[in-house]
């Protein structure tokens, strides 16, 4: 009886493994993730290229950008005290709006006094106009008594040698003419003299009367200046003004902002600076209304300097270690007015900027000056206009009826 042998199938007798544990199989998905991994990196890098090339190389963009505008500070320009206040921070003023209210007495006082002034001295300046006539006829009635005095003398020296005349009534003759002379020559000196001070004026333009109409207007400005209003439209910010506070010139008492005015400082690395330039457009963003609201600029100048540069402390790097730092030197951008209309900013506030590169025809430099003021404001115009009309009045009302200055 044959026997048969069962093969030992235990471990460690070196059976064949089946196909599906072929070593081989893990060496090959591996490969095919390396190769799937690898072609995603490849694509990513053609894609961030094609990006680079089409896109990237003709934009700069920082997030280093904060609005920044014109923070126009009230002051007193005269002293006095505080008697209202009539804007609070946060309130919308007009330029020309009166904010805060001086004690305006001591200023009228003093303006009365100005106006007096000017009456008294216009009715002394009517009194040189008046003296040069009164000086004219002096002169006549001199000139006459010289020719008597002339004619005395040449009638008395042809009768001296007769005995008719004694030469002691003839030496008195001639005193008396040698004093008509001098009488004539006084009222001359006299007549030139008042002439000299009306000599090519009015009333109005004479000297005298010009000095107390500078005195009358000065007095005018301090009472209107008692009252102390808004140079531009905006808002008030920084009240720091107290109802009766006793202010001096110059001492800030509060601020008008206007944000319509307002623009944006982007602090861009110096390597970054190669290709920008004036009047290129900017795209914004305003951490204040996230990516739904884009704003629209155009890049107005490029700062003069690095912010180092113009510290209160400047590094001094010729001295100690040195470790180099990229600077950023500050580019302003003007916004579109109608766009900050729509959604206000306020200054400080976070920026982010994309400058569009593409154009590359502006300078770097501007190359004429300004044709006008940058700023400019005429809520003061009419103060001096005013003083003006009331100086005129002045004169006409000391003036004799039917005259004019």
């Amino acid at each position: 009886m044959t026997t048969e042998t069962t093969p030992n199938t235990s471990a460690g007798q070196g059976a064949p493994l089946p196909a599906s544990q072929s070593p081989n199989k893990p060496n090959g998905k591996r490969k095919r993730a390396l190769l799937i991994l690898l072609a995603i990196v490849l694509l990513l890098g053609c894609a961030w290229l094609a990006w680079y090339l089409l896109v990237g190389r003709w934009h700069q963009d920082t997030d280093d950008a904060y609005v920044q505008g014109n923070v126009v500070s009230i002051t007193a320009q005269t002293p006095g005290t505080v008697v209202a206040i009539n804007a609070d921070d946060g309130m919308r003023v007009r330029a020309g709006q009166v904010l805060v209210q001086l004690d305006p007495n001591d200023a009228k006082v003093a303006l009365d006094q100005a106006e007096a002034n000017l009456a008294a001295t216009v009715r002394q300046v009517r009194g040189l106009y008046s003296s040069v006539e009164s000086a004219q006829a002096d002169i006549a009635a001199r000139e006459v008594a010289l020719q008597q005095a002339r004619a005395d003398v040449a009638r008395r020296s042809g009768l001296v040698a007769s005995g008719a005349v004694s030469p002691e009534e003839l030496a008195h003759a001639q005193t008396q003419l040698k004093a008509a002379e001098a009488a004539l020559s006084g009222s001359r000196g006299q007549l030139s003299r008042s002439r000299a001070l009306i000599d090519a004026t009015t009333v109005a333009s004479q000297p005298q009367v010009q000095a107390a109409a500078a005195q009358l207007r000065q007095a005018y400005l301090n009472l209107q200046r008692a009252a102390i209003v808004a140079p531009v439209d905006g808002y008030v910010a920084r009240r720091s003004v107290q109802l009766g506070q006793r202010v001096q010139p110059g001492g800030p008492l509060m601020a008008v902002i206007p944000l319509e005015q307002v623009w944006v400082d982007a602090n861009f690395k110096e390597t970054q600076l190669h290709n920008l330039r004036l009047g290129q457009p900017v795209t914004l963003t305003a951490d204040l209304y996230g990516s739904n609201v884009t704003f629209n600029g155009t890049l107005d100048s490029l700062g003069m300097g690095t912010g180092s540069a113009f510290a209160l402390l400047p590094a001094q790097n010729a001295s100690g270690n040195w470790i180099k730092i990229v600077q950023r030197v500050p580019v302003r951008i003007q916004l579109d007015p109608r766009q900050l209309r729509e959604h206000p900013l306020r200054l400080g506030m976070s920026m982010a900027v994309d400058v569009d590169v593409h154009s590359q025809d502006g300078a770097v430099l501007p190359s004429t000056p300004p044709s006008k003021p940058v700023l400019a404001t005429d809520a003061y115009s009419k103060q001096l206009h005013d003083a003006d009309a009331l100086i005129e009045s002045i004169i006409n009302d000391n003036l004799p009826q039917g005259h004019a200055a």
